[in-house]
């Protein structure tokens, strides 16, 4: 599909005919585009937008009076930062969620919960339609699409940008004749998604993989040579495995979240550049900021290794990887998600405790950790001072057994 020079679109086929519409809406180029491209290029008789403030500090009503400059009939905006670091946050910590092994999710965990909005809203609105402004190189548009389908089949899914075929000078131009302003400046050409777990920057030149970040990419981490030459230990506590307290003083789990993000982004701890095995099979550049989320998470695994058996340790590993798998793989109404919750409960019941930290020139060190219900340490099965209770004359028989299969094999193929 190309654009013409009058705006219209030329072959392509229409997708299922939708009446009225609710729109995903970010108030950036591509969102902001879809609402009178639906309207003109496909027949949609309504479009309902709707912008989730997830604590990225940006201020909403510009973005809500601009969707109805643009032509939505309504523009909705709520306050979902409760519910994504309750709901979705706190389950990646407990889960200690990194894809590929780095990259803890930020994005990713707001995405179900976007779309879960968005179905209750169509049914609330009597639309018969949802659409997002999610291009078909991304991994956003698997997101939306599969959770909107695991939550309601009923639904028809448009996807304007997917289907648009305009390149993005094309699509700024497009918006323009439709009387929307571009968002993006030649000295800005990246394009950020931030909520309160962090920031994702790409685009521009940090498409060549080999060039580094420039520091006017980040915004929640200082650079090193501004951070304080001191260093700082805080204490974060837990209970069930999720964090409650930061040096002694108990917080909401949205005031927590933003302390950790203080604290570790002013000791310019957060910081990630990797490239990423994206769902649609290409790799992609990433630059993150996650200062808070990857400091609680860090936090989170030391206690496990205090509380957690040493099978169950080593099984939740496993687990962890498979989680956040479904997570970035947009499965998180799926069932095998759903089944890995339960695994996930049932281990953080004795994951409570507190971790010590040491905050220094980008680097988050755990200098301590203490639980006292639910620790597995017992030191004078440890210490090997005058206390030592362990039974040293009974390792031999231990080494013998264990080592019975080895030897066997070792003697017949000798």
């Amino acid at each position: 599909m190309t654009a013409t020079a009058q705006g219209s679109t030329s072959g392509a086929s229409a997708p299922p005919r939708a009446r009225k519409v609710v729109l995903a809406y970010s108030g950036g180029v591509d969102t902001s585009v879809c609402i009178p491209y639906l309207i003109r290029e496909w027949g949609v008789e309504e479009v309902i937008t709707f912008a989730a403030d997830l604590g990225q500090g940006d201020e909403l009503e510009p973005i809500r009076l601009k969707a109805l400059t643009a032509g939505a009939s309504q523009s909705i905006v709520a306050d979902l930062i409760e519910p994504f670091i309750t709901e979705f946050a706190f389950p990646a910590i407990r889960a200690n969620a990194l894809y590929e092994g780095r990259y803890p999710l930020s994005t990713a965990l707001a995405r179900p919960l976007i779309a879960r909005r968005l179905v209750e809203l169509a049914r609330e609105v009597g639309a018969d339609a949802v659409a997002h402004g999610c291009t078909g190189k991304g991994n956003d548009q698997v997101r939306f699409d599969v959770a909107i389908g695991a939550l309601a089949p009923e639904l028809t899914v448009l996807a304007p940008a997917r289907e648009w075929g305009m390149s993005r000078e094309q699509t700024i131009a497009y918006g323009e004749r439709c009387g929307i302003a571009a968002p993006v400046s030649k000295q800005s050409p990246y394009s950020i998604d931030l909520n309160l777990l962090g920031r994702s920057i790409e685009a521009g030149a940090l498409e060549d993989p080999n060039v580094e970040p420039p520091e006017e990419v980040y915004a929640m981490t200082t650079a090193l040579e501004a951070t304080p030459q001191q260093a700082q230990t805080i204490e974060i506590a837990f209970e069930q495995g999720n964090p409650v307290a930061i040096d002694g003083e108990r917080l909401d789990p949205v005031s927590l979240i933003r302390r950790a993000n203080a604290l570790a982004g002013s000791h310019g701890f957060g910081r990630l550049d990797m490239i990423e095995n994206r769902v649609v099979g290409i790799k992609s550049r990433e630059i993150y900021e996650t200062p808070g989320l990857l400091l609680l998470i860090r936090a989170h695994q030391e206690l496990e290794s205090l509380t957690l058996a040493a099978d169950v340790q080593r099984y939740k590993r496993q687990i962890e990887a498979s989680w956040a798998d479904l997570v970035y793989q947009g499965l998180w109404f799926g069932p095998l998600k759903q089944a890995l919750d339960g695994f996930l409960d049932r281990t953080q019941a004795t994951v409570n405790g507190s971790v010590r930290i040491k905050l220094h020139k980008g680097n988050a060190t755990v200098v301590g950790r203490s639980s006292s219900s639910d620790s597995l340490y017992v030191s004078d099965m440890a210490t090997y001072g005058s206390d030592d209770r362990f039974d040293h004359r009974a390792a031999e028989g231990f080494i013998y057994v264990w080592g019975l299969p080895t030897r066997l094999w070792s003697a017949r193929h000798r």
